[in-house]
């Protein structure tokens, strides 16, 4: 029985859930509490929010193809059928909605004629050009599933709290360093 995940497996998740903590909390501080468009401050955390937001496309790609060349760890015998697959399912849906996130801010950057930059190192090829009717679909988009995904985050951190605390399982543990 496969009761743990493997380094690589951890280590992704832990910088990916790092990153995507840190870069929704930049995007909703300068979304929601600098008002001006002007503010310098502004800018800079949109270009820290955009430089590390783009690394997530890249550590996805490395993390899909670990999480299918390598098993991940049985869920506990405990756990109802159905709830194995409202598991299952809830985590493709996190999968989806955190590729979702990087690509709508590209998306949203290149439509308002800005760049997408990766680690202030180079740019993202720009795919689409300035684009006002776009960007009236893609900015409302990405900031529901700014939320979207953050409701996820907070449930995912609540049910492996659950396991480990209440149902005194492996499931949480199987994501720690030893």
């Amino acid at each position: 029985m496969n009761t743990s995940y493997t380094l690589t497996a951890k280590i992704l998740h832990w910088i990916m859930a790092a990153l995507f903590i840190f870069v929704w909390c930049v995007g909703f501080y300068s979304d929601h509490f600098i008002l001006s468009n002007t503010d310098t401050l502004r800018h800079t955390l949109i270009g820290l929010h955009k430089n590390i937001a783009t690394t997530i496309i890249f550590l996805f790609c490395i993390r899909l193809f670990w999480r299918y060349t390598h098993p991940v760890p049985d869920l506990p015998h405990t756990m109802s059928p159905h709830l194995k697959k409202l598991t299952h399912f809830m985590h493709i849906c996190l999968y989806i909605v955190l590729i979702m996130m990087p690509v709508t801010g590209c998306l949203l950057s290149w439509s308002v004629g800005y760049t997408a930059p990766v680690l202030y190192l180079f740019d993202l090829p720009t795919l689409i050009h300035t684009n006002p009717e776009l960007k009236a679909i893609i900015k409302p988009t990405h900031i529901y599933l700014s939320w979207i995904v953050g409701i996820m985050v907070v449930g995912h951190i609540a049910a492996a709290l659950k396991h480990h605390f209440i149902d005194k399982d492996n499931v949480f543990k199987s994501m720690m360093f030893k």
